[in-house]
């Protein structure tokens, strides 16, 4: 057997957690290899309506184990929140969720690591979550970081006095006064106190050597789907740098954030939206500042699930999904969200850039700093609601012809269409 794998082949966003929703009953486990609270995997279903930001988007399916993997990082008190709401909507988590002692801690100096250091950038920021991410993984990196494992040792305590000292001095060098920051609602001293008193609840999670478990049940024949976070253009290495995320969010990231190697990865499945969006800062060359833009934002009610903040919006960039495909090894595209455009009487794609008197299909290495125009070919919009579609021949001829016009211009089959929010609307192609 080979661990398939599921991410998103733009900014974040995408609907991933839908779509992981949709395959788990394929699946033994789900696994999340990357990323921490930062993401927002939104599922809905039956009128409920449930937002992940670190637990896999199978944990609906009592059947389907679910594995928290080394390479995500962990806020105990932002899981102990998801935790309650997933309780409370019927859900028991603790049945069938595990957690690899290898995974690292979000602490909360460096979710205030994280605040003067944004803070401090003025119109330079990042646009960080201000969820403590790249503190947490630059601790990590320089061999400082805390493990869940580290919560079985008498020692945790004094690692994580030891821990904060370190970061405390960091932070008084900033001069900034930290004391009324807020961390979802909290004051620095009371989110530190429940932050604290969360650590019950991971003490009680069953916890496991997940690069052991995953590669034993796929000797057993157990059928693996690694869930990723964020986006292809948000990797550390590939992404918009320094405009990206703290981690790798591409297939590769499946063999760190796992410990799988890379002959038991299997498909890979790509997930895009019908059009283009981005939260923070970074460039976005088919980013639309006019009516267009605002009205993909409003029917596509693009705000952050994390942030709340208003997504950028664009049309779809087909240089920018070549590239994610490249990276990824994608063998299968998931298209998302065409009914926001049901409105649209016609739609422009990007298909090469302009930049410097030259045009390239390739994103240059100077994307941040270059002054990059787009060119964009004309398709007709179906006009038309889509969201009563249950098969693939309901949809319009020209939403079809779109997908066909993608399939074309990647090389890649599309073969899920979503339709709408719910569980429910999804056409498979």
């Amino acid at each position: 057997m080979k661990v398939d794998v599921l991410l998103g082949l733009q900014w974040g966003d995408e609907g991933k957690g839908k779509i992981v929703d949709v395959l788990t009953p394929k699946y033994d486990i789900i696994a999340r290899f990357q990323g921490g609270p930062n993401a927002g995997h939104t599922i809905e279903f039956d009128g409920k309506k449930f937002v992940l930001h670190t637990i896999p988007s199978g944990i609906f399916n009592e059947k389907t184990i679910n594995v928290i993997g080394n390479g995500v990082i962990i806020d105990p008190f932002v899981l102990k929140k998801e935790i309650a709401k997933l309780t409370d909507g019927g859900i028991d988590v603790k049945q069938n969720l595990l957690v690899s002692r290898k995974a690292h801690l979000i602490l909360p100096t460096h979710r205030l690591l994280d605040a003067v250091s944004e803070f401090s950038k003025g119109k330079n920021k990042i646009g960080s979550t201000l969820k403590g991410i790249s503190p947490a993984y630059t601790d990590k990196i320089s061999r400082n970081g805390m493990r869940i494992g580290d919560l079985e040792s008498d020692e945790f305590d004094k690692r994580y006095k030891l821990a904060r000292d370190r970061h405390m001095k960091t932070i008084n060098q900033f001069g900034i006064d930290y004391k009324n920051m807020e961390f979802d609602g909290l004051l620095f001293p009371e989110y530190e106190k429940n932050w604290l008193e969360a650590l019950d609840i991971l003490r009680a999670l069953k916890k496991v050597n997940s690069e052991y478990y995953l590669n034993n049940a796929l000797k057993e024949g157990k059928k693996i789907l690694a869930e990723g976070a964020q986006g292809t253009l948000l990797d550390i290495d590939f992404g918009s740098y320094p405009f990206v995320t703290s981690s790798n969010t591409i297939t590769a990231g499946v063999c760190n954030g796992l410990g799988i190697a890379p002959s038991k990865v299997g498909n890979v499945y790509g997930i895009f939206k019908a059009y283009c969006t981005r939260v923070g800062s970074g460039p976005f060359p088919t980013e639309l500042l006019d009516e267009s833009g605002n009205q993909l934002r409003d029917l596509g009610n693009e705000y952050g699930s994390t942030t709340g903040r208003p997504r950028r919006c664009g049309w779809l960039d087909i240089p920018a999904l070549k590239y994610a495909i490249m990276l990824n090894g994608v063998t299968e595209l998931m298209m998302m969200k065409v009914d926001v455009l049901d409105s649209f009487a016609e739609l422009k794609v990007a298909v090469q850039y302009k930049y410097n008197n030259l045009l390239t299909e390739e994103i240059p290495y100077e994307s941040v700093s270059l002054d990059i125009e787009p060119v964009l070919e004309t398709i007709k919009g179906w006009n038309k609601d889509v969201e009563a579609a249950d098969k693939y021949s309901d949809l319009p001829a020209e939403l079809k012809s779109y997908v066909s016009y993608i399939e074309e211009k990647v090389g890649v089959p599309v073969k899920i269409v979503s339709v709408g929010p719910d569980r429910t609307e999804t056409i498979f192609k």
